[in-house]
């Protein structure tokens, strides 16, 4: 994000006081969901597939609603999260805007910037499935439809692995480390990062304290504010370990995830051996390269040695839609349409997205994909993206302590510190 990070108590003190006076975003005008609205959509489809068929399914729902218009506003990932930054301290909200859910579209829940849709959907939000509802649900209430849920994982080249002569994909960290070195000895980078947009660098100190302390440890430390606990100090300390092997590429720290030349299109374009990224990973590597086509496969995080974590353990999210405070009936009309079954086929057979609408599932034909949807159905814990799952200034500290760490600039402990300290600021 762009903006400095606001604690809890000046957040809601801004947004409270912001809201009396802030102009309205868009021309809708009450709630009765009849024509001759303008809606403001902020999401971040910035690239295929979503860059596609968002269009169409806003298209194809105008046709439909005469004097219905939807302006999208599309936004990279890191725009996006500073810009909602802003306008959420302002008090003023989009009428639908991108959300990953957790710990910030809660905090936007409680300044009371966000509509409560439960009673509105009631009658359809059952088709869709409830872990994927999951992270938009509040004390048993409703604030955002999801369209899309899934894991990170490592996505890997068969060729690349095949040449460093490794037969399978590691099944623990240390195998993991030694497999780094076999692909640098092999000639090949290891590892595609984009270090410059942060988010993409805290899975991997996320994944290792899940593998060490368990889901558990992560819902205890989010209770106790407390990051200073063994899972997180030794998940910095094994983060270190890869690190010290420099199995990125060059120039990662001034990286975007999805750029000509960033983490996406050094895999798409089969220039590394691996990155650590969602089930949107394919789609995007085809987007911003060439694709590598049935070189491209799949393995779940590695366990770490001595670890409490189980391997099916998966930390992971999805992408829905929320609704502004002032957001007309239309706009959770098109919501409904929008996760409709027929249009949520259409994001699976994209090879973007994972299903979220029973039946959507007979769309699922990529083999990759499959095998992250079915490692999710087979989950014994579910963990969200940390800087989503947790307030928004905590999420950030992760980030750049992370990102600090990554560059050889903090130490696993400091990592630690830095974060407990963000949390208790809260």
């Amino acid at each position: 994000m762009g903006t400095a990070p606001l604690s809890r108590r000046t957040f809601l003190a801004a947004a409270g006081l912001a809201g009396l006076s802030a102009p309205l975003l868009s021309a809708c005008g009450g709630s009765d969901g009849s024509s001759g609205k303008t809606i403001e959509w902020w999401n971040i489809a910035t690239t295929d597939p979503g860059k596609t068929l968002w269009p169409q399914a806003v298209k194809e729902y105008q046709a439909a609603h005469p004097g219905v218009t939807i302006k999208q506003n599309p936004m990279e990932n890191d725009a996006y999260k500073s810009k909602m930054t802003a306008q959420t301290a302002s008090g003023k909200l989009p009428d639908l805007f991108h959300t990953w859910g957790g710990g910030v579209l809660k905090q936007q829940v409680d300044a009371g910037l966000v509509r409560d849709i439960t009673d509105d959907v009631k009658p359809w939000i059952g088709n869709l499935s409830p872990i994927a509802r999951q992270a938009y649900e509040f004390d048993g209430k409703t604030y955002a439809i999801p369209y899309d849920i899934g894991m990170v994982g490592f996505w890997y080249n068969k060729a690349h692995f095949d040449k460093a002569k490794i037969d399978k994909p590691p099944a623990t960290w240390a195998e993991f480390l030694e497999d780094v070195r076999k692909l640098k000895a092999a000639g090949i980078t290891p590892i595609a990062l984009g270090g410059k947009e942060k988010w993409p660098g805290h899975y991997y100190w996320a994944y290792l304290a899940i593998r060490v302390g368990g889901v558990a440890a992560v819902q205890e430390a989010s209770k106790t504010n407390d990051f200073t606990t063994d899972p997180f100090v030794q998940a910095g300390r094994h983060l270190k370990e890869l690190v010290d092997l420099q199995p990125f590429q060059n120039g990662f720290l001034g990286a975007s995830y999805s750029s000509t030349d960033g983490q996406a299109a050094q895999m798409g374009n089969g220039k590394t051996a691996m990155e650590l990224m969602g089930q949107w990973a394919p789609s995007v590597q085809r987007d911003m390269g060439e694709g590598i086509g049935d070189d491209l496969g799949f393995f779940p995080f590695p366990a770490v040695e001595g670890g409490s974590g189980a391997v099916t353990e998966v930390f992971g999210g999805g992408g829905g839609n929320a609704v502004g405070r002032d957001g007309p009936d239309i706009a959770i009309d098109f919501l409904k349409f929008f996760a409709s079954v027929d249009n949520d086929r259409k994001r699976v057979a994209s090879g973007g997205y994972l299903p979220i609408a029973k039946g959507a599932e007979s769309a699922l034909t990529d083999p990759n994909l499959r095998t992250v949807w079915e490692t999710l159905n087979k989950a014994t814990g579910f963990q969200q993206f940390f800087d989503q799952a947790f307030p928004p200034a905590v999420g950030q500290e992760v980030n750049d302590q992370v990102a600090a760490l990554i560059a050889g600039k903090a130490a696993p402990e400091q990592v630690a510190q830095a974060v407990t300290q963000a949390a208790k600021g809260q």
